[in-house]
Parts: C-alpha cells; sequence; structure tokens
C-alpha cells in the first residue's frame, strides 16, 4: 500500500513573464526619511526647492540601477506532488536560475486553492544553492480538505545587491494538484504487521472454531467453551463432543457517511467528515483482507454516492477515489431520504457503518426514526466523533461568570448528546463514541466482535 508520490514539474522558463521593478522596504524608508528633509528645504529655502526633485529622481534612479543589476531571470521549477493526502505534509521546492548579476532576498509565491493552503497563497524563501547554480527552498504544506487544488500564478521577486530596486517576474499557470483521503493509517507497520499475523483473506481456507455455520464435531477438551458441547452427539458416543464451526465470510459492510453540516466542522483543524473517511478507509481495508464485501455511501441532502461491493483487497483504490469525491456540504442532511434510498438498493442482510453528528435532540429527532427503520432489517452500527471543544468548555475552570455559563452549556449539550445515543443504544444500534484518532481502531475491534458473533448474516 505505500505510494510514492509523482513530482509535477512546472518548467516557467520558456512561458513569457509579467516583468515588474519595484523598489523595496528599505527604499521606501529611505523615501519617508527624506520626506522631512525636502519639507525643512522648502520651509528655509523656498527657492532651492528645485532640490527636492533632483534628490527623488535620483533616489528612482538608484532603485532602477540596483534592480537592473540584480541580473535576468533565465528560468526557474516548481516541483509539488501531484497526488497528497488531507492532514499529510507535503514539500513544494521552487528553484530559481539567474543569467548574471548579483541577487539577494530571492523570494517566490503561488496563488492556490484553500485546500492546499489556508490562506490561498503559499510563499517560499530561497537561498543559494550548494549542489548547483542557481537559487532553491522549500516548504512544507498541509492540505486541509480533499478535492482537487488548482496552482492559478506564480512570482519571483529578487532585489539587487544595495536592496533598494527589486524585480519580479509573473508566469500563469494552469496545474492542481490532488487532495486524496488520509491513508497513513492503512500503510502503518502496526496494521500490516496485525494482517500478517492473523491471517485474514491471506490465505483461502476454512477458519473452524468461531461462527455459526457447522463445520465438524471435535472430542471437547478443557478450555473449550461448554456452550458448544453438542449433546445429543455426546449421549450416543458416551462422551463429549464439541461443534466446530465455520466462520462465514462474504458478508456486506456499508460505510455511510453524512456529509451535511455538522460533519464539515473541524476537529484538530480537519473537518469531521475527513477524520471519518480516514477510519472507514483504514476498517475497510481490513474488512477486504478478511473476506467480505465492502460499499461506501455518502449523502446530504440527497445521495451523492453508492459504491458497488467490492470483495478484493486489490480494487481497494476504488473506494478511495469514491471517498475522495464525497463532497463538503453546508446544508443539513436529509435522513429519511438517505436511508430510504440506501435501504432500497440493499438486497441481503447487511452491516451499515454510520458517520454522523449532532448538536441537540431536535436535529437527531430525524435521524433516530430514520434509523428506527433501518435497524429492523439490517445491523446498524452508529459512529460519531468526541467534540474535544466542548470537553475543554466543561474542563475549564470557572475563573468569571462568562466562562461558568460556557461551562454549563457545554455540559448541558453533551448531557443531551449523551440522550440521543442512549435511545440509540435501546433501539438496538451499536454506538462508538470517540476521539478522532480512537475511532478506527475502536471500529476495527468492533468489525471483529460481530463477525465473530455472526450478528451480520
Amino acid at each position: 500500500m505505500e505510494q510514492i508520490p509523482r513530482l509535477l514539474r512546472i518548467m516557467l522558463a520558456p512561458l513569457a513573464p509579467i516583468l515588474i521593478i519595484a523598489p523595496t522596504e528599505r527604499a521606501a524608508w529611505l523615501f519617508a526619511g527624506l520626506a522631512p528633509v525636502a519639507v525643512v528645504i522648502a520651509a528655509t529655502a523656498p527657492g532651492a526647492w528645485v532640490i527636492a526633485p533632483v534628490i527623488g529622481g535620483a533616489l528612482l534612479v538608484l532603485v532602477i540601477a540596483d534592480a537592473l543589476l540584480s541580473g535576468r531571470n533565465a528560468g526557474w521549477d516548481i516541483q509539488a506532488p501531484n497526488d497528497v493526502e488531507v492532514g499529510q505534509p507535503a514539500t513544494i521546492a521552487v528553484t530559481a536560475r539567474f543569467a548574471s548579476g548579483r541577487q539577494r532576498n530571492v523570494a517566490a509565491a503561488l496563488a492556490c486553492d484553500p485546500r492546499l493552503a489556508s490562506e490561498g497563497r503559499i510563499t517560499i524563501a530561497l537561498a543559494p544553492s550548494a549542489n548547483e547554480p542557481g537559487w532553491r527552498g522549500e516548504t512544507t504544506v498541509t492540505p486541509g480538505r480533499r478535492g482537487t487544488a488548482a496552482i492559478g500564478r506564480a512570482w519571483l521577486r529578487w532585489e539587487g545587491p544595495l536592496g533598494f530596486g527589486a524585480r519580479q517576474v509573473a508566469y500563469p499557470l494552469e496545474q492542481a494538484v490532488r487532495i486524496w483521503p488520509d491513508l497513513s493509517a492503512v500503510r502503518s507497520p502496526d496494521l500490516q504487521t496485525f494482517l500478517r499475523n492473523a491471517q485474514l483473506g491471506l490465505i483461502a481456507r476454512r477458519v473452524r472454531g468461531e461462527g455459526t455455520q457447522f463445520e465438524a464435531l471435535s472430542e471437547y477438551e478443557a478450555g473449550m467453551d461448554r456452550r458448544r458441547i453438542d449433546w445429543k452427539a455426546s449421549a450416543r458416543h458416551t462422551r463429549l463432543f464439541a461443534r466446530e464451526n465455520e466462520s462465514e465470510r462474504n458478508n456486506q459492510i456499508v460505510f455511510a457517511f453524512d456529509c451535511g453540516q455538522a460533519m464539515c466542522e473541524p476537529v484538530d483543524g480537519l473537518p469531521r467528515i475527513d477524520r471519518a473517511v480516514s477510519a472507514a478507509l483504514n476498517c475497510a481495508y481490513v474488512v477486504l483482507k478478511g473476506g467480505d464485501k465492502v460499499s461506501l455511501f455518502g449523502f446530504a441532502q440527497r445521495p451523492q454516492i453508492m459504491t458497488p461491493f467490492i470483495g478484493d483487497a486489490r480494487a481497494f483504490q476504488r473506494l478511495q477515489s469514491a471517498a475522495a469525491g464525497l463532497d463538503y456540504q453546508a446544508t443539513e442532511p436529509n435522513f429519511t431520504l438517505a436511508l430510504a434510498t440506501l435501504t432500497a438498493k440493499l438486497k441481503r442482510r447487511s452491516l451499515v457503518v454510520l458517520f454522523s453528528d449532532f448538536t441537540d435532540p431536535t436535529s437527531a429527532e430525524l435521524m433516530v426514526e430514520s434509523l428506527g427503520r433501518l435497524v429492523h432489517k439490517h445491523l446498524v452500527l452508529f459512529v460519531t466523533i468526541t467534540d474535544t471543544e466542548v470537553e475543554s468548555l466543561i474542563d475549564a475552570p470557572p475563573s468569571d461568570i462568562a466562562t461558568l455559563a460556557r461551562s454549563v452549556t457545554a455540559d448541558t449539550l453533551v448531557q443531551q448528546r449523551k440522550l440521543v445515543l442512549q435511545r440509540l443504544r435501546r433501539m438496538g444500534i451499536d454506538v462508538i463514541e470517540a476521539p478522532w484518532d480512537a475511532i478506527g481502531p475502536r471500529l476495527i475491534d468492533r468489525y471483529f466482535a460481530i463477525r465473530a458473533s455472526e450478528a451480520i448474516g
């Protein structure tokens, strides 16, 4: 699963640049410092007023001469990853070459989509390269949302040897960086080691000793579960025999994502939906290795995507591509339409893992009613991410009245949230509520527990 990012190399030398000569910050301070001198000359010797424009013209010539001494740009390159993962750092490097002159304070700027950089702008300071002629600089960006981030324009600016004049070139770009869901947990050594040791889906063989599908009888030994004793067979043979069952496979697992307003709120810098997608893909990889089938379902006001069931771990890339297409929508989700559509598409009993969130019992009422209808035909697992910001407000020391009021309000929201989750549990829906970094492992553990109990089929 190790992915090696391909580098997108943008050659800017052949393009027609827009060249600008501009004064630097040092020149601006110099002009500002000489302004009072011009005022004093005008006040004390009105006839010598011509000195002020002469000095200004001389400074202007100095700025232009310094900018010309900085040399001509002979081309520059931008190296950016063609594919990155949301929440994971990515390196962007810039290399500039100059035909002549002496340069200082070389810097580059890129205008990009806010998905790639928070302010839609990436600034890189360049330094003389030790290995090759020219200047080189790099910076690290962390994408904040999935999708395609366009890099629309690039600027390169360098100053002359005196620091009074600068030259700046601008190039139009039409490049894009694809931002995928985070799969760092799937590639982690811990998960890969676990899958190798667990032998899930790696060898074509029957797994005895668990499940409900009868496989064979074996003589009972100390330490076995007494519930596995077959009393009729034991009575016929006058000694204890235990049933060996075969673990069922080919179960259907549906990961359903609420892409509405509540799931677009950030948790530790990333939207909840991105945290949920990463945890779901982590669990989906384990599910595919275990021989079961996986499908993704996304919805907001109306269903967005519904992938076919995939049962081969080699097709995991299709799930990642489908998850990358889940859109952010600042609207309330329509659970009635979404879950009714999902129920109509499922032809057999499945495990539906729903990632969602809510702010109060009123907004959760339609969700609870829709899940109540879904749980009659399918096994439902509801997953929600703990709001760490609300928890911090509750734990804040009551130093003043405003802090105390926020703490009481946050505690009320938490208690209302517990009532809704308790209501889901009474309906027979399994619930996972945990911090975002613990959702993935908790989900995998719960999947193994459900699979071992054969509650899906």
